[in-house]
This record gives C-alpha cells, sequence and structure tokens, in this order.
C-alpha cells in the first residue's frame, strides 16, 4: 500500500504488478519498467486560493490586500494631521487674539495717547481732518471765475498752451449772430463762477480762420484741453442738448464726460458735519 508521502513525492507504488500474467519474465520486466513510469502518481500543488497566513508572496490577491492596508493607512494618517490642523489653527488663533487684547491693555497704562489710536471715535476724527486738508489743499489752486473773451489766434495758443499744466481750459467758439451761442456764453459765465479753478474761454469762428461750413454747420463747439493737450471736442452741441438750453443743461452734459466734477458730491463726513463743530474749529 501507497503511504500519502509516495502520493504527494509522486514515488512509485510498492509491491507493483503488470497487468499482462501470462507474459515471461524478461517481457514482464520491460514491462514492469514502462509500465511504472507510466503510472507515476502526478505532484499535488497546493490550493493557493486557501491560504490564509502571511506570506510574502507578490502575486495579485496579495499585491491588492497591501494596496488596501495602504490606502487605510493613508487615509487614517490624512484624518489625523487635518484634526491637528484645524486645533493649531484654533489655537494660534486665541494666541492673535490675546497677543492684541495684551497689546492694548499695555499701551493704554504706558502710553494714553497710543491707546487712543484704537478709538474708532478718534480714527473717524482724523480721516475727517485730513479731508478737510485736501479740500483746503484745493482751494488754493489758481483762480479764474470769468469768461475770457480771446481776440485772434494767438490768443487762442496761449490760453492752452501758456496755462499750467493742472488748469482744465473750456474754449467756446461761437457766432455772435446764433442764438444758441449767445445762451452758450451766459451759461458758460455762470458756471466760471461756480467752477473758478476751470479756465472759460470763448473766440469768434470768424477770428480763429474755420470754415464757412462750420460757421453755420459746427457752432456753438466746445473745446476741452489740459496740459495742451486735447480731451474734449464737441461740435454743434445744440444737437445734444437743444437750442433752448440752460445752465444745468451745460453743467450736467460736461460732467456726465468727466470734464467737470460733480459739485453735488461730497464726503459723508464732511456733508455731515456741522459748520460749529467743535473738531472742526480745531
Amino acid at each position: 500500500m501507497a503511504t500519502l508521502e509516495d502520493k504527494i513525492l509522486g514515488e512509485k507504488l510498492h509491491n507493483y504488478c503488470s497487468s499482462s500474467e501470462g507474459s515471461d519474465n524478461e517481457d514482464s520486466g520491460g514491462e514492469k519498467k514502462g509500465n511504472s513510469v507510466g503510472a507515476q502518481t502526478p505532484k499535488v500543488l497546493p490550493d493557493a486560493g486557501k491560504w490564509e497566513g502571511a506570506s510574502t508572496n507578490t502575486g495579485p490577491k496579495g499585491v491588492i490586500e497591501d494596496w488596501r492596508k495602504f490606502k487605510q493607512l493613508e487615509n487614517e494618517k490624512r484624518a489625523e494631521s487635518e484634526k491637528e490642523r484645524i486645533e493649531l489653527a484654533k489655537k494660534l488663533t486665541m494666541t492673535v487674539q490675546t497677543a492684541l487684547d495684551e497689546e492694548k491693555e499695555k499701551s493704554a497704562l504706558e502710553d494714553p495717547e497710543l491707546a487712543e489710536l484704537y478709538n474708532d471715535a478718534f480714527l473717524l476724527k482724523y480721516q475727517k481732518h485730513r479731508i478737510q486738508e485736501m479740500l483746503h489743499q484745493t482751494n488754493l489752486q489758481k483762480k479764474f471765475g470769468n469768461l475770457y473773451f480771446l481776440r485772434d489766434t494767438q490768443e487762442f495758443l496761449d490760453a492752452v498752451d501758456k496755462e499750467d499744466k493742472t488748469v482744465t481750459v473750456i474754449i467756446h467758439i461761437y457766432e455772435e449772430h446764433v442764438e444758441a451761442c449767445r445762451i452758450m456764453n451766459h451759461c458758460l459765465k455762470e458756471l466760471s463762477k461756480t467752477y473758478n479753478s476751470v479756465k472759460f474761454c470763448a473766440i469768434s469762428a470768424s477770428q480763429v480762420g474755420v470754415s464757412r461750413a462750420f460757421k453755420v454747420e459746427g457752432v456753438p463747439a466746445l473745446l476741452v484741453y489740459k496740459a495742451g493737450n486735447i480731451i474734449g471736442n464737441f461740435v454743434k452741441l445744440s444737437n445734444e442738448i437743444g437750442n433752448r438750453f440752460e445752465i444745468e443743461d451745460v453743467q450736467g452734459y460736461l460732467v456726465e464726460h468727466g470734464l467737470l466734477e460733480d459739485k453735488s458730491l461730497k464726503p459723508v463726513l464732511i456733508r455731515s458735519s456741522n459748520p460749529g463743530d467743535s473738531d472742526d474749529s480745531d
């Protein structure tokens, strides 16, 4: 009888007998030799699917299992890192708030004037003061306050080229017999009092030497210059604002095109302050 070890190792069986009992010894010996080889039991391989223990096997199932364990550890590590980051952010926030509070208390004890900087009322007062300073600087600009009539082309060029670069120059080209031109001169004269830092001028189309067609179809015309460069050119302005326009119409048109400032706009701090306020008198 064959043992379990013989079956596993594939050794030949003991007491093997040939299936040809009637053959002679020599033939049976040959048959024994041949049949013993053919009857050799094949090797039995272990079932890899039933292995549950640890192994250094790098087969597909082993690789997948290792990858799952790696991803699990990676997710756990990421969650732990996120938790630590949140805790650190909370700690830093508390530290910054505490430092600011300590700085305020320290400045209040050591330097009361420095502690006043932390007061919103003080900052508001400072802003109002700075705006008033800037408005005062604006008021120190060159003043005109009138409509200047130019006599010839040279005065036209001088009014533009020889003026300060910060001054806006508005020149009205007109014809005396055109009613819209007479109304425009009146409007510009009044606007020169409101915008006294703007230089308003007027010159006859005949003195400039423009064409006959321009005298008929181009007036009233407004040319706006700054630093010697033309920044506005409005021909036959009556087509835009009509023939019977008023001061507000001309002002609104120039404000809309950014050539005059809107006087209705004032900083809230200045508009809400009272003239007799003690803050303004400081």
